[in-house]
């Protein structure tokens, strides 16, 4: 992991520009930054998926799982929700080109782009029976919780991603 002070959060990064990851020009991927407020973040690498969904700042992105296969790599991301295990990655904070780099931002108060596919403040929400880079209200415990509405009209929630 890189050590270095602060975060570009609404850039985007090719493949090429990670060579100076190892000499902490910018992030490696996986790294994580924490800021001043207390909201956390994650470097990973958006892919379109089979529906080529493009990345949108500020919508929601779940770990990439084609066919729904189990999300093993946690450092890549979709909001292509067919091409996920339905499992909450975290907010775009830029809109990367397919396979490119970005952060995610996993915890803390964030306003999303698209609003809900349903909810009310304080309603659980999940990727499941959401549709592409948004969330809906979680129905069964075994739904995995990608955030909390706060305000739901607003489209303001609170990320609880890993």
């Amino acid at each position: 992991m890189t050590g270095f002070i602060g975060a570009s959060l609404t850039a985007t990064y090719t493949a090429s520009d990670l060579t100076g990851a190892e000499s902490g020009k910018v992030p490696g991927v996986g790294d994580r930054y924490v800021d001043n407020a207390g909201k956390e973040y994650r470097f990973v690498q958006y892919d379109t998926g089979a529906g080529s969904v493009a990345a949108v700042a500020g919508n929601f992105a779940y770990y990439y799982a084609p066919s729904g296969a189990s999300a093993g790599a946690t450092t890549v991301v979709t909001s292509d929700l067919s091409d996920s295990a339905n499992v909450g990655a975290g907010v775009l904070m830029a809109a990367p080109g397919d396979g490119e780099y970005c952060w995610i931002q996993t915890r803390g108060a964030a306003t999303l782009t698209t609003a809900l596919t349903a909810g009310a403040d304080g309603n659980a929400l999940t990727p499941v029976g959401s549709t592409d880079g948004t969330l809906d209200v979680s129905a069964l415990v075994t739904d995995h919780i990608a955030a909390i509405a706060v305000d739901a009209s607003a489209k303001i929630v609170f990320v609880t991603c890993p």
